[in-house]
């Protein structure tokens, strides 16, 4: 069911809380805005946690190379 959605003078809306609880939405999330032909798509941003590899990251990754290329067959 539509819900009403009323935009502040600064820009700010905010979403109904049944529609949060309903997508898991919490304070602080990113969303995406889109412009679709049915009007103003709302989807929650998608953020994947990277490493940034240390050298002794580096160091862990290459003690398994030998068993990793063992498992793997030969390339030519």
């Amino acid at each position: 069911m539509p819900e009403r959605i009323i935009i502040n003078s600064r820009g700010v809306v905010t979403i109904p809380a049944a529609l949060r609880k309903a997508f898991g939405l919490e304070a602080g999330e990113e969303l995406f805005a889109e412009e679709t032909p049915e009007g103003i798509l709302l989807r929650p941003a998608v953020s994947v946690p990277i490493e940034i590899y240390t050298e002794e990251r580096i160091a862990e990754f290459a003690q398994d190379e030998p068993e990793i290329e063992a498992l793997l067959p030969e390339l030519e």
